[in-house]
């Protein structure tokens, strides 16, 4: 096996697991800690606006390559086995039969972006405000 086909295999595991993530996220028997952080991993996984900007070189894909799966492990540490067991298969057989599609998920991720940049606009304005002053 070729490394290219290890790094595809590899992450259509991931994909794999980050939906099955999302399912659990959204199943009642995982504790309200997993879920709340399950939700900030998938959302900071699938978010364009990363820890690092991507277009530093070097350390702008180290966020990707160590965050990510760091934070997705904690993650199933954190859910009952059994309940990522039955994620794990509902997952794979919806991405076999299509990809899924939450349109409501992305908006809110992205509504909750564009309020931090917002905030972060608005804290550094009043910084130069008062800086002036």
């Amino acid at each position: 096996m070729t490394s290219l086909e290890r790094l595809k295999q590899q992450a259509k595991r991931l994909k794999t697991e980050l939906y099955a993530l999302y399912l659990a996220y959204k199943d009642t028997r995982v504790p309200w800690y997993a879920r709340i952080f399950t939700a900030c991993i998938i959302a900071y996984a699938f978010s364009p606006i990363d820890l690092i900007p991507d277009f530093i070189p070097v350390f702008g894909y180290l966020d990707d390559l160590i965050l990510v799966p760091l934070g997705i492990k904690l993650a199933l540490k954190m859910i009952p086995q059994d309940v990522m067991e039955e994620c794990r298969l509902k997952a794979q057989s919806q991405i076999q039969r299509n990809k899924p599609n939450n349109w409501i998920a992305t908006g809110i991720i992205a509504i909750i972006w564009f309020l931090f940049a917002l905030l972060a606009i608005r804290v550094i304005f009043m910084f130069l405000i008062n800086k002036k002053n």
